[in-house]
């Protein structure tokens, strides 16, 4: 059982969005993809979920129960909270009651106290309702869990208990995981992979696979490796980083300096500039003199 994409190509119209993408995922893995947008990530999980046809390449997903979470939690605006939780259940034909049940023991795993579950969307807050969304989405059990952005929206503090609510939940049950992703900080603290893309077309142009465990990674590790995937050139060129830096600022590469004149003293002013005044108290800064900085 996995998922397997092999020179998956797609167009709209005369565009071609998707240039000979690959990738595999088994079950229990989580893997991200991370790219710029328009470079066709959103495409890609919309294939694997069956709501685009393949068009060229092969594509075979062998998980029997898949679920996808949207980048919006799109709850059903007439429902409470358990009852948009319960949605998929009701659909799978389960009496109400026995859905309302799971639907509440889930939203209690993800924070969701009894006032929470009996609220309506427009009285929940942000985090609230993506808690819904996740609990919505995990109540049915999948083996596969796609996701699109779900967490783009939030604070720092509620993304990180999510994302740790995510992964006990995946690590408990051997859910496999395709989630797709701006952030190349939160690919790197929840993916076994992380897929870099580029765009036009969309294709992966990087891989990087953290060396220890999702869960045991502490945030000093996730700095360290996602400063180290931004000095990966063709990372850099995904997200147009390069194009970014203005002339005579410091370069990507380790210890390049640049050199920055001091700026010559006034000729006759009572009071120094603030930008001269700090010249001034530089040990050595002398008039028309050019000083090394280390940008690493």
């Amino acid at each position: 059982m996995s998922l397997l994409l092999q020179d998956v190509r797609h167009s709209y119209a005369l565009t071609e969005v998707l240039g000979g993408v690959g990738l595999a995922l088994s079950p229990g893995r989580v893997l991200a993809l991370v790219g710029p947008s328009g470079c066709g990530k959103t495409t890609l999980l919309h294939l694997c979920a069956g709501l685009l046809d393949v068009q060229e390449g092969r594509l075979d997903n062998a998980f029997a129960n898949p679920a996808l979470m949207f980048q919006q939690p799109r709850l059903l605006p007439w429902q409470t909270t358990a009852d948009n939780i319960a949605l998929g259940l009701r659909a799978r034909g389960l009496a109400r009651a026995d859905a309302r049940a799971k639907a509440h023991a889930m939203g209690a795993v993800l924070g969701l106290d009894a006032e929470a579950l009996a609220a309506y969307p427009h009285q929940l807050s942000g985090g609230m309702q993506s808690r819904a969304a996740l609990a919505r989405a995990l109540v049915l059990e999948p083996d596969l869990l796609l996701m699109d952005e779900p967490f783009a929206a939030l604070d720092i503090g509620l993304k990180a208990q999510l994302h740790r609510l995510l992964l006990r939940h995946q690590h408990d049950k051997g859910t496999a995981v395709l989630m797709i992703t701006h952030d190349l900080m939160e690919a790197v603290r929840l993916a076994d992979t992380v897929l870099v893309m580029a765009a036009g077309p969309g294709r992966i142009v990087h891989l990087h696979a953290p060396a220890v465990p999702a869960l045991a990674r502490d945030d000093a590790m996730v700095y360290h490796d996602t400063a180290e995937l931004l000095r990966v050139p063709a990372v850099r060129a995904a997200f147009g980083l390069d194009a970014l830096q203005d002339p005579g600022t410091c370069s990507a590469a380790p210890g390049a300096g640049a050199s920055i004149a001091a700026p010559a003293a006034p000729a006759s002013t009572a009071l120094p500039l603030p930008g001269q005044r700090l010249a001034a108290l530089q040990p050595g800064a002398a008039p028309g003199a050019t000083r090394k900085t280390s940008c690493g």
